[in-house]
Parts: C-alpha cells; structure tokens; sequence
C-alpha cells in the first residue's frame, strides 16, 4: 500500500502511474548518460585523432579510450562494468569486443592515456595513495599475488601506492604506482622529470637521507597549506571512481586502471572549464558525472 494510502491523503497517481513515472525519469538518466558518452568520445577522438587504426581492430584509439575512461569513471569490477555497458549502452559501442578481450586492449594501449595529462605550472604538489587489491587476511594466499602489505592512513592495507603529482590547479602533470611497501621518497624520480618548471610542494615523507631533487620544498606538518589540494583530488578519486580498492589480479591491468583513471579525472574535472572565484580559488568537482 502506498504511503499516502496509509496516511489517508487523497492522490490522482495509483500504483501503475507512480510505476511509469519512475520508468521515465529511468529513461531521462540513460539519456543524460548517453549524452555524456557522446560527449566524452567527441573530446577524447579529438585529442587521439591522430593516431591511426590497426587494420584488423574492431574498435578505433579513441573509443578503446572512451571505454577506458568509462570503467574508471564507473568505479566497479571488470564483469560488473561489462555487464552495464552491454546491456544499456552497447548500440553506442556496435563493435565491442568480448569482456576479456576489451580488457587487454586496455592494458595493452593505456599509454594513449598520456594525452590528457596536464602541463607543469611554477608550484604543483606531490602526494602517495593507498589502494588495496586484497584483504590483509589473505596476504600470501595465492603465489600470484602482486600486492604487498603497507600502511595507508594508519591501516594496513595490501595492494599498491599510488603517486600523484598536481600543478596548481589540481590537474594530474604526472603519476606512477608501486607495491604499497615502497617508500615515499622511492618516487622522486617524478619529481626530477619537471626540474627547472615546477617547484613541488611535499610532506616529509618524500624526503631522502640521500639528497633531495633541487626543485622539491619539503613542508613540515602545518606550514604550506596550498598541499592541501591534493587531498581534494584524492577525495574524489576516492568517492566518485571508487580507486580505494579495486579487484585487478594482474600488475599490467593494474596499471592500465590507473592510466585510465588519471585521465578521467583531467578530463571531467575541466568538463565546464576551470572557473576561478575572485579569491583566484579554482573548485574541482566530477561528482555531477558520475555513473
């Protein structure tokens, strides 16, 4: 019974008209989506529209991309997103090959990815990740497994570390992943690849007994607080694409997930252009794009 009924409130809308209106604003939503697709297509083809198609592929660069960024936006498991797209989408995509497949072109062609990321600034910011292939518990179980154990925000986790670097504005100049046991200061080779553009804001974690990279300013706890932009990022790779744990057994397709998500985010994230406030603040935000 319906809650008005329960209520005693009078209502013109029975069962079957409450029925077709969520039907319809079910119908609206896979509109919006396509409507995205489409539009995530048009702004990937253009950036990859150099790249030629192999003669016996079924898919072209650019919706081998697009599908890429969809499973990174989508945030799930490779026969979960699979499934999705199949059943609500797979007009958009007439050529798409079986699941397993689809998963190695992207493994095989995620530096394609490289495209959208994003030119250095004069101040950027570095920053580790945490994610978690599997349960601590069965750390060790299988002679197959590519994660080790590490601590991520004070929990031990076993999976892989992932390394951001960001310019000014939040957008992703550079990446690169280990097992979750390397150290911080294992990545400051990133660091060193934009020596002489970009001064790199970090904690003290990137620090090394070693020396450090002349274009790296190390932060001590509260000082710098324009570091706090990549944890704004991280949020929402977090929140929106679900990055915290994933289910890749394979380090390659791993690491193809990553690619994939990183630009995702450079993409969606200016999807209506950055739009500085007065302050010279810019908010990032992907959420209204989300699957």
């Amino acid at each position: 019974m319906l809650l008005i009924q329960v209520l005693g409130l009078q209502s013109s809308y029975d069962a079957s008209t409450l029925g077709g209106m969520t039907a319809l604003r079910g119908e609206e939503r896979r509109m919006m989506t396509v409507e995205c697709i489409t539009a995530l297509f048009s702004e990937v083809d253009e950036q990859l529209r150099t790249i030629p198609k192999h003669p016996e592929a079924h898919l072209w660069p650019s919706e081998v991309v697009t599908l890429g960024l969809l499973h990174a936006l989508k945030g799930v498991g490779n026969r979960p997103f699979y499934r999705w797209l199949t059943r609500d989408y797979r007009p958009l995509f007439p050529h798409l090959p079986e699941r397993t497949r689809l998963f190695r072109l992207f493994k095989t062609h995620h530096d394609w990815t490289q495209a959208f990321l994003a030119a250095p600034t004069v101040l950027g910011v570095i920053d580790t990740y945490g994610i978690e292939l599997i349960h601590p518990m069965r750390e060790g179980r299988s002679p197959q497994q590519v994660g080790r154990k590490g601590l991520s925000n004070h929990r031990w986790i076993v999976g892989g570390k992932l390394c951001l670097l960001l310019n000014q504005w939040g957008l992703i100049v550079g990446w690169a992943c280990a097992t979750a046991n390397a150290a911080d200061n294992t990545f400051q080779w990133l660091i060193q690849q934009v020596d002489g553009r970009m001064i790199v804001l970090s904690d003290t974690g990137f620090h090394a007994a070693e020396g450090d990279p002349s274009n790296l300013k190390v932060c001590p706890r509260g000082e710098w607080q324009d570091r706090m932009l990549v944890e704004t990022v991280l949020s929402m790779l977090t929140l929106v694409c679900h990055l915290k744990k994933v289910m890749h057994r394979g380090w390659a397709y791993f690491q193809a997930r990553l690619a994939f998500t990183m630009a995702a985010f450079n993409v969606l994230v200016q999807w209506h252009g950055l739009q500085p406030y007065a302050s010279g603040f810019v908010p990032l935000s992907i959420a209204e794009l989300s699957l």
